[in-house]
């Protein structure tokens, strides 16, 4: 938006028209002093304009916007950030050569005259008039410190700035009568800090410090005379003396300003001719604003960091509360990154997936016990260009993220918790064929069943043919056999597993419910690498589960002091007992060892896991953790359209993609350069029989029912997606059939299809068997 302030922007004639305005308001004023009943000249008789006494007596100085400083675990910055690029420095940190330099050319009798120099009105203009133009203006610095105090009360609303600036008679007289408040209040050098710590430098500079940095890259404290003398001249139309577009006239300002110091005398005739020989010695910075300037890749990280102020009610009670906060700035952020953790997601994810890749992946490291985020980055940099982008697709959409992946078979282990935590043993087998129907009817929530369409039942199948049971549930998460998982959740029910989920922290990134499904098993929920990270850290914690925190502690500038604001803290609880964590993390160290992650190894380390990869090769994942950090990595196409079927990703050619084969190796190398230098602690593990014997296919069990099992269960309905969902119940089922050979091969759901309402009945009971 376009910076307005006092003598800018107006022509020869306007501005004399104000000094002539100003010169008759300030007799008004003194009028209005001495005779308080008459009140500026009875203006206020019209309605036009407050009386003099009747404007509010105290004028409370603004919090100036300044910018925000972001900093890792180790106090490295990782970004600055800011609506104002300002610094705010104490008189004695500003050099003498700049104090003399804006006080010479701005108001010289800045020292000798109240908060309104008559006497400099007067004189400015005769001095116009003599010359036919305007040589000299008429507001005091406390003036203008006056209506720069309006300026930033009024931030970027162009509506509130324009009122800020408008040449009125009315705004005139406020800004005078506080001008007394303030030359009362603050005294002489406090005025002038605060001047030079709020004018306008040009250049997106707020402040003398900003103004230092961005055309000479050095402190205030350190300028030199012409360097004072040129940003002097500046504030006057940081527009046209911009040094940097303009090197002839910001040349011509700054030497009017040192011949301004001489007439004064603050510094000879021989120096000012000096000085004006010297060549102006810019050595520029370039302004640096955002969380696109973040090092290591942390953009992503800053934006969260930036949502966690902006949402969290820690911060102020409304939205507009802490937008404003945020504005205002002058914070300094510690936050959880982990800078070694930080910069091997960065080489990891560069090494794996090219930016300009068909598809993307995203990484993200927590502290399991914590809720710390160690680490977050993704293959498609933060920023506008080509292969960029501003989503986060760590995290859900609620908080700068997108709509999320479904996580296929890692959301597995959460249904093997639930299974665990509900009483069954981790030796529990089942027939799982390689290819099956749906089981119907399965208890869902709050007494409703889930029940398979019968004229259109849903099936699913395994990855191999050769994948068919029975199988225990040690060898069958190794193994990632789908028919295993769905067949647990529909004799466990879906709700222990929802329940299970909402204690661990996963929900949708979409911030819907899940489903009311059998299908969750399979990770048809859409969820994102943060959520994914966490919960598996409450495995790694042995069954407590922390919320996510990326901040730990805000100091917010409040003139020369720092004050501590409070912060988001984790909320620790108990998802699972000791007993079940330690469980799923001895199954998921199989998984790692001998099954589908073995590509995601630590070598030496202990490390538990677990793959995924969604129907139709849309995304691949894998999520793992050892006792101190948890991991997740994401691999797909964030817009859901490109298959991962005949694709190259990071140089390398894929027939198909396995959530061991590209995310297990980016996690393995991440985690490892994350680990570096760390204690390498085992897990406490439990004993599960190994049992590999097969059943044959006339044996029988106890099962969920056969092919008619349940068919009289009740009606079938179809709500919610592809399959009806929850229906009324009926009368209890018929006699399952024995299970015979493996039926004809067909695909499996895709996700988001089942979901529906409805009170539950009997389900379908009898004698089932399994496939050999």
């Amino acid at each position: 938006m376009p910076k307005k302030r006092s003598g800018g922007g107006l022509s020869p004639t306007q501005q004399a028209a104000k000094f002539l305005g100003v010169s008759v308001l300030a007799g008004a004023v003194m009028a209005g002093i001495a005779l308080p009943a008459a009140g500026a000249l009875g203006l206020a008789a019209k309605g036009s304009v407050q009386s003099f006494d009747e404007i509010p007596a105290n004028l409370k100085s603004p919090q100036l916007s300044q910018r925000t400083t972001i900093l890792d675990n180790q106090g490295n910055q990782i970004a600055a950030v800011y609506s104002r690029d300002r610094t705010v420095v104490d008189l004695k940190d500003i050099s003498p050569y700049m104090q003399k330099s804006i006080v010479a050319i701005e108001d010289s009798r800045f020292y000798k005259h109240g908060a309104i120099d008559l006497k400099g009105v007067l004189r400015a203009l005769n001095k116009n008039a003599q010359q036919g133009g305007v040589a000299q203006g008429a507001s005091t610095l406390t003036q203008q410190l006056v209506k720069n105090y309006f300026i930033e009360e009024a931030g970027d609303d162009p509506t509130k700035v324009a009122e800020a600036t408008q040449q009125t008679i009315g705004r005139k007289i406020r800004e005078l009568k506080y001008a007394i408040q303030i030359e009362e209040k603050l005294g002489k050098k406090k005025i002038l800090e605060n001047y030079l710590n709020i004018t306008f430098f040009g250049e997106q500079a707020y402040g003398v410090e900003a103004a230092a940095q961005r055309y000479f890259s050095k402190h205030a404290k350190d300028l030199n005379l012409q360097e004072s003398a040129l940003l002097a001249g500046i504030v006057q139309s940081p527009s046209r003396y911009d040094p940097v577009n303009d090197e002839a006239e910001a040349t011509k300002r700054r030497n009017v300003v040192l011949q301004r110091m001489a007439e004064v005398g603050d510094i000879s005739q021989q120096e000012a001719d000096q000085a004006k020989e010297k060549p102006l010695g810019l050595n520029p910075s370039q302004p640096k604003n955002g969380c696109i300037t973040a090092v290591r890749g942390a953009g992503f990280f800053c934006d969260y960091v930036r949502n966690v102020v902006l949402t969290d009610p820690v911060f102020g009670k409304t939205k507009e509360d802490r937008a404003h906060l945020w504005n205002r700035g002058g914070l300094t952020i510690r936050t959880t990154l982990d800078p070694q953790a930080q910069n091997s997601v960065e080489a990891s994810v560069k090494d794996h997936v090219y930016k300009s890749d068909p598809v993307a992946t995203a990484a993200t490291i927590v502290e399991p016990g914590t809720g710390k985020i160690l680490a977050m980055g993704q293959s498609r940099p933060y920023g506008f260009g080509k292969n960029e982008t501003q989503i986060n697709l760590s995290v859900n959409s609620d908080m700068g993220g997108g709509a999320g992946y479904q996580p296929g078979s890692t959301f597995k282990p959460i249904v093997a918790a639930a299974a665990i935590e509900g009483g069954k043993p981790a030796t529990q087998k089942y027939s799982s064929p390689y290819q099956m129907t749906y089981p119907s009817p399965v208890q869902a929530c709050d007494g409703k069943v889930w029940r398979n369409d019968p004229n259109n039942p849903a099936k699913l199948a395994n990855e191999n043919e050769s994948e068919h049971g029975p199988y225990g549930m040690k060898e069958a998460t190794a193994k990632s056999v789908n028919t295993y998982y769905v067949q647990l959740i529909s004799d466990i029910g879906i709700c222990p597993v929802t329940q299970m989920a909402q204690r661990m922290g996963v929900q949708r990134a979409d911030g819907r419910k899940i489903d009311q499904a059998p299908s969750i098993a399979l990770g048809t929920q859409e969820m994102s690498p943060l959520t994914m990270a966490n919960a598996y850290a409450t495995f790694a914690s042995r069954g407590t589960y922390c919320t996510p925190v990326a901040i730990t502690s805000i100091t917010q500038r409040d003139g020369s002091e720092e004050k501590s604001l409070p912060v988001p803290k984790s909320t620790c609880s108990r998802a699972m007992s000791q007993k079940t964590a330690d469980t799923v993390s001895t199954i998921l160290k199989g998984v790692v060892e001998d099954g589908t992650g073995k590509e995601a190894g630590l070598g030496d380390r202990p490390s538990a896991g677990k793959t995924g990869t969604t129907d139709q090769r849309y995304a691949a994942w894998f999520v793992g953790y050892t006792p101190n950090m948890a991991g997740a990595v994401w691999v797909g196409d964030p817009a859901h359209r490109r298959q991962m079927i005949n694709i190259t990703i990071g140089g390398v050619p894929h027939d198909k993609v396995y959530g061991g084969e590209v995310p297990g190796p980016i996690w393995r190398d991440m985690m490892t350069g994350a680990l570096e230098g760390k204690p390498a602690p085992d897990f406490n593990l439990v004993d599960i029989p190994d049992d590999n014997a097969k059943a044959k296919g006339n044996d029988q069990g106890k099962g969920r029912g056969g092919a008619n099992g349940g068919k009289n269960g009740g009606s079938p309905g179809v709500i919610g997606g592809l399959i009806g969902g929850p229906t009324s119940g009926g009368t209890t089922g018929n006699t399952g059939d024995i299970g015979g050979a493996v039926p004809t091969p067909t695909f499996s759901l895709p996700g988001n299809f089942i979901q529906g309402q409805g009170n539950g009945g009997n389900n379908g009971a009898g004698n089932g068997g399994w496939a050999g």
